[in-house]
Formats: C-alpha cells, structure tokens, sequence
C-alpha cells in the first residue's frame, strides 16, 4: 500500500468511526509504526487546514478525529436549526395508524394486522420520533411495546390520542384489504 493510499485508508476510517481512533489501532490497520501513522495523519491534517475545506483532524491524547473547521458551525447552525423534512410511506402510515389505536403494542401484534412484516416501517418511524418503546410485555420473550409520542401528536395537530377520529368497520375492513393486497404482492417477488 503507498503512501496515498494509506492516507486514504485513515480518512476513511475517521470519517466513518465518527469518534476519536488511538493511533496504535489505526497503525495496525495500515501495517504502519506508530511515528509515522501519525506524520501521514499530520499531512492529512494539513492538506484540510490549507485548502478550503470544511473538515479538519483534531489531535486528542494519542488520537485522531475527523472533525468540522470551526469557521462552519454558523452554517452548521443554519441547517440545524431547519426543521427536518420527512416522507411517510403508505406503508408507514399504516404501522403508524396501528401503533396509534392499539398501544402499547408489539412489533407481532402489529404484523398480525397488517398480514404482512413491518421492520423498515417501525425503524423508520422511531427514527422520525413518531413512535417509542415503552417496555417490554409480560409475555414469553417479552417483546418490546410501542407507542406513539409527544412528536407524533405534534407532527398530525391533536393534543391527545382521544382526538383521533373513530375507525368505522368499514375503514377497518378496508385496511384488512390493503395489508392482504400488500402481502399477496410481497409473496409474488
């Protein structure tokens, strides 16, 4: 490995590790002394100082992080402060809409409704704060329960889960339809 590529190798592990790395660690990745990781981690440090870059490597005890010039944190500032923007798929809604009217409830509880696996959609719903854990059931393998959050009431304008509208039959039923259409079309692929 040459000496770019080794300096590639290190930005790509500070850049992925997020925090600081020991230099002996990033040392035995490259196959490299420890003296000289640290001059190639020195150079790298140089190369984002002198040119317009927003990043730079920060020296800590022994280690190395990846870190934002401080000249950017007023824009950082500016993209912190906007809202974040997110797309619900149908699909999410639905699990949303379950979690909802029958919490606490589990992820099996869920799929049962919907006839078909719901993973992406929690995830991505606890990702967005819609949705939390708020325990473990008392029953075997004490499945974890969700429930929606201050954040879901928030995002859909009510002040409590009592001012949700009523479900007809008829709107049940019509979501039976969907999940069973969903899962027949899942089956297929």
């Amino acid at each position: 490995m040459n000496k770019s590529q080794k300096k590639a190798v290190l930005e790509a592990i500070l850049f992925t590790m997020g925090d600081a790395v020991e230099v002996d660690r990033l040392a035995s990745v490259i196959e490299e002394e420890n003296d000289k990781t640290r001059a190639l981690l020195l150079e790298l440090k140089d190369e984002y100082d002198n040119n317009d870059r927003g990043m730079t490597l920060m020296e800590l005890d022994g280690s190395f992080q990846m870190c934002t010039k401080a000249s950017m944190y007023e824009y950082l500032v500016k993209i912190a402060k906007t809202p974040r923007k997110y797309t619900i798929s149908d699909s999410m809604l639905e699990t949303l809409s379950i979690v909802a009217y029958k919490q606490p409830i589990t992820r099996a509880e869920i799929e049962k409704v919907r006839g078909v696996s719901c993973d992406h959609a929690i995830n991505r719903l606890l990702e967005f704060g819609l949705i939390t854990e708020l325990g473990r059931k008392d029953a075997p393998g004490r499945p974890l329960l969700f429930g929606t959050t201050e954040e879901f009431l928030r995002t859909f304008g009510v002040k409590s889960l009592e001012e949700l509208p009523e479900l007809s039959s008829v709107q049940i039923e019509e979501f039976k339809q969907q999940a069973e259409a969903e899962a027949a079309v899942a089956l297929d692929i």
